[in-house]
């Protein structure tokens, strides 16, 4: 999928109808908007995202922020037609629980080399306040791996 000569729109419904069947479906995650090397998406906080006590679940966190990172690596590939970004590392500082209402997740990249991206991810609530700082590496490979073996 080439997207340079998308509008940004275009772009969204693509990724957002490649969520069907997948865990974003199930978690209700989609992708709302993209800037010059910004991407925006958002979640539910319903009783399936919570964890016993109560308060949304921070792997469902961590799912939204790896969701919107890894998107992000791949629909700003330099080279989308040779490579491919992969998840390789995250971790994640939980700061504010949320009870309802949607979570917002927001992608930048802090480092955008030729074969790694550093992407920082902010979780924020319907208030605006951070909930989650999130920071992902994805690998830059190549789409055609040849076999070690």
């Amino acid at each position: 999928m080439y997207l340079c000569n998308m509008t940004n729109e275009e772009i969204i419904k693509i990724i957002n109808d490649r969520r069907r069947g997948t865990l974003m479906e199930t978690l209700e995650i989609e992708y709302t908007s993209m800037e010059s090397q910004i991407l925006r998406g958002r979640m539910p906080v319903t009783t399936a995202h919570l964890q016993p006590a109560g308060l949304l679940h921070g792997g469902a966190t961590v799912a939204l922020a790896e969701t919107i990172g890894s998107a992000a690596s791949n629909i700003f590939l330099d080279n989308p037609d040779a490579f491919i970004a992969v998840g390789q590392e995250i971790a994640a500082n939980h700061v504010r629980s949320v009870r309802s209402g949607y979570v917002y997740a927001e992608a930048k990249f802090l480092h955008k080399g030729k074969t790694s991206h550093v992407v920082e991810i902010r979780i924020t609530d319907d208030d605006n306040r951070l909930v989650s700082f999130v920071k992902m590496t994805n690998a830059i490979l190549p789409k055609e791996i040849k076999s070690l073996n």
